[in-house]
């Protein structure tokens, strides 16, 4: 092999690697702006959390806010609902898992389901976990808490899923108290 054949064979390696490294470069070029577009745009990045202001929630009553494009209940309970609450034995529920990620590793008993240590703050997603219905509230149904007209799923007051087709309990999203009237959702 002379010494001109091995010039040739590097500048044709040379050539090789700059043609592959620059199409490398323009396809990366025109791919990023398809991959970013993905990305949640900046008024979904605002709505990702929310405050709620529940300083005129009354004992007994609820209110239902938009989050993520869904309602989210959040009742004030009684002491009857409370109890009511507690007094069901979790083993006979059709789902006995939690779904609260505030209190991740544990069932589906009232206080675990509740934002505060004496029951009294429920939040619950308002979309029923069979088909995505809105429930009713405000002591419907068999069980005296939400009721799903659609097709008949019964929720108790811990928002627990006790008669019907729905698979799952009304879900808890990520929630947490601020300071005494603010939750912030998310």
């Amino acid at each position: 092999m002379s010494h001109a054949e091995d010039n040739e064979g590097t500048r044709r390696d040379f050539l090789y690697y700059a043609t592959a490294g620059a199409g490398a470069v323009t396809a990366g070029a025109a791919v990023w702006p398809l991959v970013n577009q993905m990305n949640p745009s900046a008024d979904v990045k605002a709505l990702s959390s929310i405050l709620v202001d529940v300083s005129g929630v009354e004992v007994g009553t609820q209110i239902s806010v938009m989050f993520l494009g869904k309602p989210v209940f959040i009742r004030r309970r009684t002491q009857a609902e409370i109890d009511e609450g507690r007094a069901v034995d979790v083993a006979g529920l059709i789902d006995t898992a939690s779904e609260n990620p505030n209190k991740p590793g544990t069932d589906a008993a009232d206080q675990n389901r509740t934002m505060d240590e004496n029951g009294e703050w429920l939040v619950m997603m308002g979309v029923c976990t069979h088909l995505g219905c809105v429930p009713l509230g405000d002591g419907s149904g068999d069980f005296n808490g939400w009721f799903c007209p659609c097709h008949g799923s019964h929720y108790d007051t811990a928002g627990r899923i006790r008669k019907g087709p729905a698979p799952q309990n009304l879900h808890v999203p990520v929630a947490e108290f601020t300071d005494a009237t603010t939750i912030k959702l998310g």
